[in-house]
């Protein structure tokens, strides 16, 4: 296995999150709802689960990074009818 940088070590990460889209049913939110709502947890009325994504960049990250990763996200991370992508930041 290929690791470019130390364990421990910060390393620059573009963070990319995507949830289902906002109208769309989320069979695993709604059931760790109920299972919340189960256990006496009833505050929190919605649960919706997405998925999130760590680019690792060698090198500091540049706007050319960030629009690349949008594109990449956009096109090959997310499923567009069924996904949002709704956040793209850098971490570390």
């Amino acid at each position: 296995m290929f690791f470019p940088q130390k364990l421990g070590a910060s390393v620059p990460k573009i963070i990319v999150e995507v949830m289902p889209k906002a109208d769309l049913l989320d069979p695993q939110g709604k059931a760790v709802a109920n299972a919340l709502h189960r256990q006496g947890n009833a505050r929190f009325e919605n649960v919706r689960i997405g998925k999130r994504i760590e680019l690792h960049v060698t090198g500091e990250v540049t706007e050319a990074d960030l629009a690349k990763a949008r594109k990449i996200a956009e096109e090959f991370l997310s499923n567009g009818v069924i996904e949002d992508v709704v956040n793209i930041h850098v971490e570390g």
